[in-house]
C-alpha cells in the first residue's frame, strides 16, 4: 500500500514538474498545449495497449467525436465549458462501448482487423454527413469559452497561455485519476489479462467486462483530448477522425514506451516537438520524421521510458558498488 502511494504521487509529482516546464522552454503556448492534448491521448491508448494487451487501431475515432462534440455543443448549444467537456467524453465512452463490445470478441489479428475496419466506417460517416461534421471542410469558427463556475468567471482561455493554463490543469487531473486506476485492484486485474487472459479467465475474472471498462475509459480521455484539440485551433477537421491520426497515436504510445503513463506523455512529446522542430527544416519533413521514428524502434524497444530508466541505474549503480565494497570492509573489520 505505501508503495502504491509512493508510486500515484511520484508520478503525479513528473506530471506537475512537465507542466510547469513547459513554458519554460518552449515560446509557443499552442504548441505547449499541443503537447499534453496528445499526451492525453496517448494516456488512453496506453491504457488498452500497455495494460490491457489491446493494440486498437481505433483510436481516432474517439479523437474525431470527441472534437466534433465539442464543436456542436459550442456552435449550437452555447453550453458551459465543463459540460461541453463532459459531453465529450460521454460521446467517447458510448462510441467505445460500441467499438469495444464488437470487437474485444476477437484476438490478435482479427481484433485489430476489427478496429482498423471501425476507423475507416466512422471516417466515411463524418465524410458523409456533410451537414453534421462539415465534410472536408470540418466544423469551423468554434469558439474557446472561459472556465465559468456557479457564474464565476475562474479562467479566460483567450490567449495561448492562457488556455496552456486550462488543459495543464485538466491534464494533471486526469493523469491522477488515471494513475489511481492503473494503480488500483482494477488495474492490477488489466496487467493479468494482459499477462495471460486465460488464466484471468480461470481465476474468475470476467474478462469481456473488464476490456469494455477498459475501452470506455480509453475512449473517454481520448474524446476529451479531441474536445480540447477543437477549441485549441477553432476546428474540428475531419483529420481528427482519419485512421493516420489513430496511427499517430498509437506510435506515441510505444515511443514512450507501454505499461506506464508517464510514458505516454514522453511519446507524445517527442512526437509533437521533434515534428514541429523537422517542418522547419524540409518541406518533407515527414520523410525523415518516418526515418528517426524507425531508428527510435529499433534502438530503443523499450521506449523513452525504458532508456530513462536504464540510464537511471547507471547512474545509481557506482555507488551501490561502492556501498557493498563498504560494508564487506566493515565485516571484514
Amino acid at each position: 500500500m505505501n508503495a502504491s502511494f509512493l508510486s500515484q504521487y511520484r508520478h503525479l509529482a513528473m506530471a506537475v514538474a512537465t507542466v510547469l516546464l513547459l513554458p519554460l522552454v518552449l515560446t509557443s503556448g499552442s504548441l505547449a498545449t499541443e503537447v499534453l492534448i496528445f499526451a492525453l491521448a496517448a494516456m488512453g491508448c496506453n491504457l488498452l495497449l500497455g495494460y490491457t494487451g489491446l493494440m486498437s487501431f481505433g483510436q481516432g475515432i474517439f479523437l474525431g467525436l470527441g472534437s466534433y462534440a465539442a464543436g456542436m455543443a459550442l456552435l449550437h448549444l452555447r453550453i458551459p465549458l465543463i459540460a461541453v467537456l463532459l459531453l465529450a467524453m460521454v460521446v467517447g465512452a458510448i462510441a467505445a462501448a460500441l467499438v469495444g463490445w464488437f470487437s474485444i470478441r476477437q484476438r490478435g489479428t482479427y481484433f485489430v482487423m476489427l478496429t482498423l475496419a471501425f476507423a475507416q466506417m466512422f471516417y466515411f460517416l463524418a465524410y458523409t454527413l456533410r451537414d453534421v461534421t462539415g465534410g472536408d471542410n470540418g466544423l469551423l469558427d468554434i469558439a474557446r469559452p472561459p472556465l465559468v463556475i456557479l457564474g464565476q468567471r475562474l479562467l479566460p482561455t483567450a490567449g495561448p497561455w492562457e488556455y496552456y493554463t486550462l488543459v495543464a490543469v485538466v491534464f494533471v487531473v486526469v493523469f491522477w485519476i488515471l494513475q489511481r486506476i492503473v494503480d488500483s485492484i482494477l488495474g492490477r486485474t488489466l496487467l493479468a489479462v494482459r499477462d495471460n487472459e486465460a488464466r484471468a479467465a480461470a481465476a474468475g475474472y470476467d474478462v469481456r467486462t473488464l476490456k469494455l471498462i477498459a475501452f470506455m475509459i480509453s475512449g473517454a480521455i481520448t474524446a476529451l483530448a479531441g474536445a480540447l484539440h477543437a477549441m485549441l485551433t477553432g476546428i474540428a477537421p475531419l483529420s481528427n477522425i482519419e485512421y493516420g491520426t489513430s496511427e499517430s497515436i498509437l506510435i506515441m504510445t510505444v515511443i514512450g514506451g507501454t505499461g506506464k503513463l508517464f510514458a505516454s506523455v514522453l511519446g507524445a512529446g517527442f512526437y509533437v516537438l521533434v515534428g514541429d522542430w523537422l517542418s522547419t527544416l524540409w518541406p518533407r519533413w515527414l520523410l525523415l520524421l518516418g526515418m528517426l521514428l524507425i531508428a527510435v524502434s529499433l534502438l530503443m524497444q523499450k521506449g523513452l521510458w525504458g532508456v530513462g530508466m536504464g540510464l537511471l541505474q547507471l547512474v545509481r549503480r557506482p555507488g551501490r558498488a561502492d556501498d557493498a565494497a563498504t560494508q564487506r570492509s566493515a565485516a571484514y573489520d
